[in-house]
């Protein structure tokens, strides 16, 4: 039997129904029903076993992950990212120790790999009471550090691209240390992520040691990638380098000071706020960035929109809506920080 999205599967919609209604408690079960029939529909196309296998623990995977961390859905998260061969010696891993206690102090839980070397300083910093550590089967380097052995918010993954949702799904900003292949993996793809727009806006600091790992980057990016046209000049809104902890903290908390999130409703961008601007901010933002709205159209207050609903806790919010031409997403980093200094 061909199944079909739309409900034309006849007796396997009515026992679909039937079991989510026996099952209880389901939420959203028009979203339950698709992903039923996808893993039925799966189970029809596939005869290949590792394919059933891949799908069925990315499945187990995601689900664990939003289990653990929707209690927390309200706290604002840090994640960090750094090498782990790093030594407790080091001066940069007492930096990362720094820096996660002082977040920790100011509200923030932190999520790690789980592992040693940067990401045991940072959940040594935060304590485990506020530490997440999202960790990966390897046979070398990975079993969970003595700060998050047995903590409840501690996840192991099988897959890496499981995992590295979860650092980016989770966090409100990404505080980068120096590391090999893992750890630029993981900062490249959050600067993928933020230059196309498929994760929303935080700030990413990249946290540089006395030799200038950061800064011998930097001007890779400037002579290489700038210099040969393969990213643009707006893009070095989307990062911050520093060698200071507090200047990572004052980056990441100046970023919510007055922004306080994003989410698009039929193609307009709705920015929520933690306090309404004036008329002449307005005007300000208009003059200073008329790259980032569509020809004609201006930036407005608006109250919360019907498909806003689902987000109950922050309907009571001001903000501002504009039609987004959906290129300049370094442009828009730095419109949401000249949003935070009014």
């Amino acid at each position: 039997m061909e199944l079909h999205f739309p409900r034309r599967n006849g007796i396997i919609d009515e026992q679909i129904d039937q079991l989510i209604a026996t099952t209880e408690g389901v939420h959203y079960p028009e979203l339950v029903r698709e992903m039923i029939i996808s893993a039925l529909k799966s189970g029809q196309d596939t005869d290949y076993l590792a394919d059933l296998k891949l799908l069925n623990n990315t499945m187990k995977e995601m689900r664990y992950t939003n289990k653990v961390f929707a209690p927390y859905r309200a706290k604002k998260k840090v994640t960090i990212f750094g090498s782990a061969r790093t030594e407790r010696h080091e001066p940069i891993y007492q930096k990362c120790v720094r820096l996660a206690g002082d977040l920790a102090k100011k509200g923030y839980m932190i999520i790690t790999g789980g592992g040693p070397g940067i990401m045991l300083a940072g959940n040594e910093g935060a304590g485990s009471e506020n530490s997440f550590a999202v960790n990966i089967r390897l046979p070398f380097e990975q079993s969970p550090n003595p700060v998050m052995f047995d903590n409840p918010r501690l996840v192991t993954y099988k897959y890496f691209f499981s995992r590295k949702v979860a650092f980016v799904k989770e966090s409100d900003a990404i505080a980068v240390f120096p590391g090999g292949f893992g750890t630029l993996d993981e900062a490249m793809e959050v600067f993928t992520l933020i230059q196309t727009g498929k994760t929303s806006p935080k700030p990413l600091v990249l946290i540089d040691d006395a030799g200038g790992y950061w800064e011998e980057w930097f001007e890779f990016i400037k002579d290489h990638l700038l210099g040969k046209g393969y990213i643009s000049a707006e893009d070095f809104s989307i990062f911050t380098v520093t060698q200071d902890e507090q200047e990572a903290l004052k980056v990441i908390e100046e970023f919510y000071k007055i922004y306080h999130s994003l989410r698009f409703v039929d193609g307009r961008l709705i920015i929520r706020l933690n306090k309404e601007l004036s008329t002449a901010d307005l005007d300000q933002l208009e003059n200073e960035f008329p790259e980032l709205r569509a020809p004609g159209t201006k930036i407005s207050r608006t109250a919360p929109l019907p498909e806003e609903a689902d987000e109950p806790d922050l309907l009571h919010l001001p903000r501002i809506a504009l039609h987004f031409d959906h290129q300049h997403y370094g442009l828009l980093m730095a419109f949401i920080r000249r949003i935070n200094t009014f």
